[in-house]
């Protein structure tokens, strides 16, 4: 048995050749491979890219539904942690993306973080989902992340300079019929595969809500926003939420952002465990990319849960 599973493991030999080597069956050189793993002669482990927890990806992916998960081991710096997430969720979208596919994103840290580790897709268009924030230690913008991203690709880029907030609905309603403006909209509409940050409704964790006053905060806590995808708001069951911030927003509609067929989440940060399931919950998400805290978060929600779903 230990000859046979030398042979055929550690030397490449196909059983047909081992068994005529040997002079027995290739059947009961099956056999004996399989005995030899149920003893214990032989152990098979299948190792994860380094740095991936495989068993809580896999583990994310079915109970929850979704079409891949990764999960970044997060033992080092916040900063370090932030690069790992962009690496990995460069990665997934390489591994995604196809020439037949429209790209779209949208602008968070997050994202950022992606885009300055995306080395190599398909020649594709790419679309700017939403307009640009000020963010305080990040020197980038909406406009900028998809022109970065369109150099990597080769393909076409659809943006426009605008704000992503504006003082009133009114104003939003203008700047929306500015033809770059339109065009990039409408263009939401053929994004095939979108990658987004996800926010939560609280301070230092969505770039939105620390953009905001203090009165459009507490409105959106009033009408129980946990979270955004985009600018696009839910709550922790995952209802999508409309607030009088929905029509300051310079971004695509919720019916765009459903009808995209993979969009990958990415996110990273204390306390965005519920804003991570609202999302999932509300279909904003198909793939998600993470870190251990947060996979931690989305596991203990599952509690007994065994019947593949997280509602």
């Amino acid at each position: 048995m230990t000859e046979v599973a030398r042979r055929h493991y550690l030397g490449g030999e196909s059983k047909i050749d081992i068994a005529r080597e040997m002079g027995i069956s290739r059947f009961k050189v099956a056999r004996l491979l399989d005995l030899a793993r149920e003893l214990g002669v032989v152990r098979i482990e299948i190792v994860g890219p380094p740095g991936i927890d495989a068993e809580k990806s896999e583990l994310i992916r079915e109970h929850y539904g979704l079409g891949q998960v990764v999960v970044v081991r997060t033992d080092s710096a916040a900063g370090e942690t932030r690069q790992r997430v962009g690496r990995a969720t460069a990665g997934l979208l390489a591994e995604l993306i196809t020439p037949d596919d429209v790209l779209g994103l949208a602008w968070s840290r997050a994202v950022n973080d992606m885009v300055a580790h995306l080395d190599e897709i398909p020649s594709v268009p790419v679309v700017q989902l939403c307009g640009a924030l000020v963010v305080d230690g990040e020197d980038s913008s909406s406009v900028e992340v998809a022109t970065r991203a369109a150099r990597v690709s080769g393909g076409r880029s659809y943006v426009f300079y605008a704000p992503l907030i504006l003082e009133d609905a009114a104003s939003a309603a203008v700047l929306r019929r500015h033809p770059a403006v339109r065009q990039a909209l409408d263009q939401a509409s053929e994004v095939t595969v979108a990658v987004v940050g996800v926010g939560a409704w609280r301070p230092g964790a969505s770039t939105i809500f620390d953009a905001c006053s203090q009165q459009t905060r507490d409105e959106g806590t009033t009408c129980g926003i946990a979270g955004e995808v985009a600018g696009v708001c839910f709550d922790a069951e995952g209802r999508l939420v409309d607030t009088p911030l929905t029509d300051r927003l310079i971004t695509l509609s919720r019916e765009q952002l459903l009808a995209v067929p993979t969009v990958i989440a990415t996110a990273y940060g204390e306390n965005k465990t519920d804003a991570v399931i609202g999302a999932i919950r509300a279909g904003l998400v198909s793939s998600l990319v993470t870190t251990t805290e947060i996979a931690d978060g989305l596991i203990a929600a599952l509690g007994n849960s065994v019947d593949g779903t997280a509602s």
